[in-house]
């Protein structure tokens, strides 16, 4: 069951990934614009913390120009699209989720960054002794992280992600909430 987690998440990225290239030649334009990896955990406590280690996938999108973009204000109209995987370990949820992020640069190097959109994963719902109850599959995703440049392609981000549905389905609402690190390759 884990191995399946792992190649359908795999598969997924890398037919995103794939996509994004042949529109990036077929354009003659770069709008895949990132790729990142890396690991979060749980940072819940009690029964409602999932108890493992989550490789992380997420591929971005530019097609508003948010890198042409130098204003605040000008920045907030062109958001990037992510698109990504966290894929549960030791039988905890998996999720993909998709959204639209903001990038704000406090220096040359360190940047700031928040998301928000959706995620499916195939958690509990309404038993676990485990882990979250989370009440429906469909939840709101936000997060928000702070990096820093390395070089013109190299970054390291720190973030803290949340899911839940905000009781717009019924059963628990206990969410899911996972900090982490990743490391970006920007093209």
């Amino acid at each position: 069951m884990l191995y399946c987690k792992y190649l359908i998440c795999a598969a997924a990225v890398a037919v995103v990934a794939q996509g994004a290239l042949l529109c990036r030649a077929q354009a003659g334009e770069t709008v895949f614009d990132e790729l990142r990896f890396g690991v979060s955990t749980s940072v819940q406590s009690g029964s409602e913390r999932e108890d493992a280690v989550f490789p992380e996938a997420s591929v971005f999108f530019d097609p508003f120009g948010q890198h042409l973009a130098t204003e605040w204000g000008e920045k907030l109209l062109r958001p990037r699209i992510a698109v990504g995987t966290s894929v549960g370990t030791s039988g905890q949820a998996t999720q993909v989720f998709a959204g639209l992020s903001w990038t704000a640069d406090l220096t040359e190097r360190v940047f700031a960054e928040v998301g928000f959109g959706g995620v499916w994963h195939d958690g509990a719902l309404t038993t676990n002794d485990d882990g979250p109850e989370l009440g429906c599959h469909a939840l709101f995703r936000e997060y928000v992280g702070a990096g820093y440049r390395i070089d013109a392609h190299w970054n390291i981000l720190a973030q803290v992600a949340h899911a839940s549905h905000a009781k717009l389905c019924d059963g628990p609402n206990d969410g899911m909430t996972r900090a982490g690190v990743q490391v970006g390759y920007r093209f």
